[in-house]
């Protein structure tokens, strides 16, 4: 397949172009799990088909737009992208390559492409596919290697099926591998989630996400273990949460897994270069249902309802209208702010104070921190003009320290990291 950016440009003629990353959103499951509140369940085949042929119109409808810009990152989330047949995720591919000029940038790396997998969802035919079709990066959605934690969770795989997964796309190729584990599950203990790192590192996957579990409203498990559950008591205490959370740096650094984010563990060389994009506040477009956009200090998602969204591109692939205008000058259909099917919602023009509030709070989730010159040459005043009494009474209390330059969470200031993170909005300033 021709890629046009590969083929017809040069490093020299790239470096002008601005840096942008693809999300794009696979909302099927085969069984929703018990904790999930994502938008995302299960669909026939006929229903799968359908979403696709929209979000290779959406895909396409950018056509013409790209010029200015390079991709760098691809990330295929769900739901559980593994779950349909690897032709759709081939094509997908086909379409966003033939849109948008793909690149690293200094040549140094080859494009990030990732895709989540569940266990139990894939087999040898369908990583191949995915082989052939440039993916270089899998998430497994592992979550425990303790089978009655997976059925507790309401998972469909066991602990076997992923390592036959596993190994199984180590022998295809498959050289950086990130595994999803979650804790603070209800009655976990130490010793289980000890257990649990264990078995991973032995594995040794190139990066880890390791994510306490969290109740949200909605859900199966929102009805358990709520304010109002009958088994609410089964949760486990704040004091062994954070005991676990502790135990979690302690094993990963162990084995050469160095933290760089709140909750992500990588080698080194191996941290994940999309979600840092998010952490960094780069430009990222999303496709697909209720996927997320920030382009150019504009933030903006695509319709929750699938229903509305495959009607809207089917309509407009038509009759060649907009069933929604922005009505407003930067949201004309030229660059990447257009809406060709009027399937977007929430338009935000991010204002400075916007732009600086989130600057501090995603980059303090890196432990490298936030740069006080990058502050300046982003917004033109610097850190202590706007944040300066918070500094100081912060590096006091033994929350955030400044070194060469960078401000970031002390290792204390991680187990708080959400209060203290609150404190740079700046209505509270």
């Amino acid at each position: 397949m021709k890629n046009k950016g590969m083929n017809n440009a040069n490093n020299n003629q790239r470096t002008w172009k601005k840096d942008l990353r693809l999300y794009v959103h696979v909302p099927f499951c085969v069984k929703k799990c018990d904790y999930c509140d994502f938008l995302s369940g299960p669909s026939d085949e006929e229903g799968i088909e359908s979403y696709f042929e929209a979000l290779y119109k959406e895909v396409g409808s950018y056509e013409g737009r790209t010029g200015d810009y390079k991709v760098s990152t691809v990330f295929i989330g769900g739901g559980t992208p593994s779950c349909v047949r690897s032709e759709y995720i081939a094509r997908l591919l086909e379409e966003l390559k033939r849109v948008f000029e793909f690149s690293s940038g200094d040549g140094s790396l080859e494009p990030e492409i990732t895709i989540e997998a569940n266990p139990g969802t894939v087999d040898k035919d369908k990583l191949a596919d995915y082989r052939k079709a440039g993916i270089n990066r899998l998430s497994f959605g592992l979550q425990s290697t303790h089978d009655r934690e997976l059925r507790l969770l309401g998972r469909i795989h066991t602990y076997r099926e992923f390592v036959e997964n596993y190994r199984l796309a180590r022998e295809l190729g498959f050289g950086n591998i990130n595994i999803d584990l979650m804790s603070a599950l209800p009655g976990q203990e130490l010793s289980s989630w000890e257990e649990t790192l264990g078995r991973v590192t032995e594995l040794g996957p190139e990066h880890i996400s390791a994510y306490s579990l969290i109740i949200e409203e909605g859900t199966p498990f929102y009805e358990r273990y709520g304010p109002e559950g009958k088994q609410k008591d089964e949760l486990i205490s704040e004091d062994l949460d954070r005991l676990i959370y502790k135990r979690t740096r302690e094993i990963l650094e162990k084995y050469g897994y160095i933290r760089y984010e709140i909750s992500n563990y990588a080698r080194p060389g191996y941290e994940c270069r999309h979600n840092m994009a998010y952490w960094e506040g780069a430009l990222y477009l999303g496709f697909g249902l209720g996927a997320a956009s920030f382009i150019e200090n504009t933030r903006f998602r695509n319709t929750d309802s699938l229903e509305e969204y495959i009607k809207a591109i089917n309509y407009n692939d038509r009759s060649h209208k907009n069933i929604m205008s922005t009505n407003k000058p930067e949201h004309k259909n030229e660059g990447l702010l257009h809406d060709a099917y009027g399937i977007r919602r929430d338009i935000i023009q991010l204002s400075k104070k916007d732009l600086i509030e989130e600057f501090m709070f995603l980059g303090l989730r890196m432990t490298r921190g936030v740069d006080r010159l990058e502050f300046k040459k982003r917004f033109g005043v610097s850190m202590d003009e706007i944040y300066g009494n918070i500094l100081n009474r912060l590096e006091k209390e033994n929350l955030v320290i400044t070194c060469g330059g960078k401000v970031r969470l002390t290792d204390y200031g991680i187990d708080v990291s959400n209060r203290i993170l609150s404190e740079f909005l700046l209505d509270k300033c």
